[in-house]
């Protein structure tokens, strides 16, 4: 193994750098650096070489050249075990150069910037530091190359234990991150370039989809025990994704728990009151809006008691000691909310396999929703859109009252979030019954209705929300048959004209949205 005995050091987050540079320095290692890095080290007293006095040649282009060098990539790049390489640095006067340390311009930091301009991201595209990183990486046998700040302890631990040298498989390990340092660094820019234009139809789903991930956990199982699964998370997210959550309790999760949780926080986040949401198999089975968390609780609960045995339960509010204890009287999967109060989560602790996640409640979404087929990804934008109940057209002959709008609005927005075919009973902002998945729609309002009449809740002066226009009277009629008065859907049937005669011969409200929300 070789000697460290040259290392460059030249990086933009200069956490713990002057403690590590000091220790190599200990270790008689002799450091190059550049600009910004040399002067933070010469400030803490080390000695440093600064990259223009060892090349010869000044930083020019305010910067944009100045480890662009024979002298700086000839040290790197030359093999160890070539005489002919070793010879041809001797004769050009290249010294070598064993370590090299460096973490890049902050362009992810930048463009997150809201008063980022264009000018200023362009600036902050490293040229010099993914071309040293590479070198490094592509000559790993001889050079240690040294990305995140994290690694500079297992560095001095290497240096220190085997007499100044870093061991092959080290040396390997840190090449492979360095590869995806660099890849990550490339695809975040190739990314924003494509997202400025995003108003361009042909910039919106760019020729190269570049999506960064990095594995978070590996999961109990897959969808079932015999599938193995992991849960990765994308490197630039919204703060209130569901993959920026906090465990504070509870077994490792499995794969159904984050795909239950996904449908449970989308729904409950966006709802503006108080509210719960229960999911079990991927669809809400019981949702409501209250004054405050337990009531709001008690009601998505009383929707469906036998479907909410062991689902995913989710707030848009802070979970206090009276929730927590009426939770605590079923038996729950997980719970979600933005805060859980000291109290609550002491009574949770009794159920220690519980598990429990705290997420911002902060808004944003997805740039994509992606789904997976063989050999293949469906890519879309998310199901999002402007929706403003009072810019939908009333097409019955009665109009809905105040009360009404309020519930056609809840019972609209938990729809959504319900597989397709969707049916959901609401009344006083809570479900009622909930049809889903169902291959015919008058199928799905049947079963919301049986799942009603098996939790003995009444139906008389309810509302209905339907994902999809009703392609024949018959779902009305069934509906009207247990008392709903309002149905809310998009229209566009070829048969809306016979719908809406149904509708007006029931008595019954209707209004279309004029868009879908097909969940499949």
């Amino acid at each position: 193994m070789d000697t460290i005995s040259t290392a460059l050091i030249s990086v933009s987050d200069k956490t713990n750098i002057i403690e590590f540079a000091k220790n190599l320095n200990k270790l008689g290692i002799k450091i190059l650096s550049t600009g910004g890095t040399a002067e933070t080290l010469k400030r803490s007293g080390l000695k440093v070489t600064e990259v223009s006095e060892h090349t010869g040649f000044p930083e020019i282009l305010d910067g944009r050249v100045k480890t662009l060098h024979p002298k700086i990539h000839g040290g790197i790049l030359a093999k160890r075990d070539d005489d002919n390489h070793l010879n041809t640095a001797k004769e050009h006067k290249i010294d070598l150069i064993d370590l090299v340390v460096i973490n890049l311009y902050p362009f992810q930091e930048t463009i997150a910037k809201k008063d980022c301009t264009y000018e200023l991201a362009i600036e902050n595209i490293d040229i010099g530091g993914p071309a040293m990183i590479r070198s490094a990486a592509k000559n790993h046998a001889s050079v240690a190359i040294v990305t995140d700040p994290r690694d500079y302890d297992l560095i001095l631990k290497e240096l220190n234990e085997n007499n100044g040298t870093i061991s092959k498989k080290i040396k390997e390990e840190l090449a492979k991150k360095a590869f995806g340092h660099t890849a990550s660094y490339d695809k975040a820019i190739y990314a924003y370039l494509n997202q400025i234009n995003k108003k361009e139809k042909d910039c919106t789903y760019p020729d190269h989809l570049n999506i960064e991930l990095t594995k978070v956990m590996d999961m109990r199982y897959g969808e079932n025990p015999h599938q193995t699964a992991a849960f990765y998370k994308e490197n630039s997210l919204y703060k209130g994704a569901l993959s920026n959550f906090s465990q504070l309790q509870g077994k490792e999760l499995s794969f159904n728990n984050l795909n239950d949780a996904e449908n449970a926080w989308e729904c409950v986040k966006n709802l503006t009151e108080k509210s719960c949401v229960i999911v079990k198999h991927a669809n809400p089975c019981g949702a409501a809006s209250a004054n405050n968390a337990l009531t709001a609780y008690l009601a998505a609960f009383k929707t469906d008691p036998t479907s909410a045995f062991g689902g995913i339960i989710a707030f848009n509010t802070i979970v206090d000691e009276d929730t927590a204890t009426e939770i605590n009287k079923q038996f729950a999967e997980l719970i979600i909310a933005p805060k859980f109060s000291k109290e609550a989560i002491k009574i949770f602790e009794k159920k220690t396999n519980l598990r429990l996640l705290e997420i911002p409640l902060i808004d944003g979404n997805d740039q994509f929703d992606i789904k997976k087929i063989g050999g293949g990804f469906l890519i879309q934008s998310p199901d999002i859109s402007d929706f403003n109940i009072s810019n939908c057209q009333v097409v019955s002959k009665l109009k809905p009252n105040e009360e009404q709008i309020r519930d056609l609005n809840f019972a609209w927005h938990v729809a959504k979030y319900v597989k397709s075919n969707a049916i959901v009973f609401c009344k006083n902002s809570m479900t009622l019954g909930v049809g889903a998945g169902q291959m015919s729609r008058v199928d799905s309002t049947r079963i919301a209705a049986l799942k009603a009449e098996n939790s003995n809740i009444n139906l008389l002066n309810s509302v209905v929300a339907s994902d999809a226009f009703f392609p024949f009277r018959d779902g009305i009629d069934v509906l009207a048959k247990y008392g709903a008065k309002c149905v809310i859907q998009p229209g566009g049937s070829i048969r809306d004209d016979e719908v809406i005669e149904a509708a007006n011969e029931h008595g019954l409200v209707m209004i279309f949205t004029n868009e879908r929300h097909f969940k499949h």
